[in-house]
């Protein structure tokens, strides 16, 4: 797959990121909105601006996929494909130094004069629905783009590895933004839940924005003394 889209014009490369991009999100909004109405709640309607901040995101994130694959082209950034033991340690190990750096991004954003210019474009929203995902100001989608590149510049991470943390950066970031949390107070406290980013995490983090800067997890929060159930 790889190797034929290395054959197509940079047009082509453009076109075929661009929908991919908005295929996710679609898929992404449909789980959301699925969640939702299997949970009884009613679907907010998303406002213009939102929808039009999804699209500029969309554009944002098909420049830096763009980005991604001219650095894999020039063999700056490497992959491995073999289906072994290395997919599930790349997975854990590409998770984990994400959720860090960008807990660490996180944190640094609210404890500076960045947040009131960029970050509280998105904390407008203190009771989110899916679509918020997307509604970032553009310097910050530029920024978690290019912390994205940087980690995958650094190490050269299995290619199923890589998609399947895309997949559950999706998963974690539609289910933090539904206002709701459809798993059950007994579950989370089980392993692996009681480490997670789970709903209800992010959704405290965006009523009070002191605590709760994880993503995928909340060990960063616990081990910095930011956490609050």
């Amino acid at each position: 797959m790889l190797r034929f889209l290395a054959t197509l014009s940079s047009l082509n490369l453009w076109v075929i990121f661009l929908a991919e991009n908005l295929l996710v999100t679609a898929l992404a909004l449909l789980f959301g909105l699925l969640i939702l109405k299997l949970n009884g709640k009613p679907i907010k309607p998303a406002s213009r601006t939102e929808i039009l901040i999804c699209l500029l995101t969309n554009i944002i994130n098909t420049a830096i996929t763009y980005t991604g694959f001219w650095l894999f082209k020039q063999r700056y950034l490497q992959l491995t494909y073999e289906i072994n033991w290395a997919i599930l340690f790349d997975f854990i190990l590409l998770f984990l130094l994400m959720d860090l750096a960008m807990f660490v991004f996180h944190y640094l954003i609210h404890h500076s004069a960045v947040y009131k210019v960029v970050h509280k474009f998105h904390h407008h929203y203190a009771d989110p629905i899916p679509i918020d995902l997307f509604v970032l100001h553009p310097l910050e989608t530029i920024s978690f783009g290019s912390l994205w590149l940087i980690m995958l510049l650094a190490y050269n991470f299995n290619f199923y590895a890589v998609i399947a943390y895309l997949t559950a950066n999706v998963f974690f970031g539609v289910t933090g933004h539904l206002g709701i949390e459809p798993i059950p107070v007994h579950v989370r406290k089980m392993f692996p839940f009681k480490y997670l980013g789970t709903p209800s995490f992010h959704h405290r983090h965006h009523v009070d924005i002191e605590h709760n800067f994880g993503f995928y997890t909340n060990l960063w929060d616990k081990l910095f003394k930011t956490y609050k159930p």
